[in-house]
């Protein structure tokens, strides 16, 4: 569950905690922490060596959902993700895709990765990221993720000092 939990979804809404976000502070350096509420445990955000990250939207709970109403729930979750990436495509132009293949297999095979994908992995957060950058000489990422069928959708943003790109398989 994250602080943003029973939140209805706002395309601008969205934008001006991106922009508040790209203006904020990102740490140099230092180990990556996660920020929680301190009265109910949800996620509010991580922070690391050159990166932020944050969630803007999560979806309803998907326990005991299935068949059209869960497919409903996906479409409305991938429609709030469209949105998003529309109206930064108008601000910021045409973003490029990050995919989160190689981290998820790195991650799985123990294999060490950058702290931003160490970050991503570590909050269940590996959808394919959309990005912009840079945007004020930073970068700007947003994905839709879900950590397995029941549990909610989670549309997050990245920030960081520093390019956000794919990382290479080494084949």
């Amino acid at each position: 569950m994250t602080a943003r939990s029973g939140e209805t979804f706002g395309t601008g809404r969205a934008v001006s905690d991106i922009e508040a976000l790209l203006a904020g502070p990102v740490p140099a350096a230092g180990p990556t922490v996660a920020e929680g509420e301190p009265d109910t445990g949800e996620w509010g955000a991580t922070a690391g060596e050159g990166f932020r990250i944050v969630p803007l939207w999560e979806s309803d709970g998907l326990v005991g959902v299935y068949e059209r109403e869960w497919e409903e729930a996906e479409e409305a979750a991938s429609g709030h993700l469209a949105e998003l990436v529309g109206e930064l495509d108008r601000r910021w132009g045409a973003h490029r895709m990050a995919g989160m293949r190689v981290p998820i297999f790195r991650d799985l095979a123990g294999e060490p990765l950058p702290p931003l994908y160490r970050a991503l992995c570590d909050t269940d957060c590996r959808g394919d990221l959309a990005v912009w950058g840079p945007v004020d000489g930073r970068w700007v990422a947003v994905s839709l993720n879900q950590c397995d069928g029941d549990a909610p959708m989670i549309l997050v943003a990245v920030v960081a000092d520093r390019p956000i790109v794919e990382l290479d398989d080494g084949a």
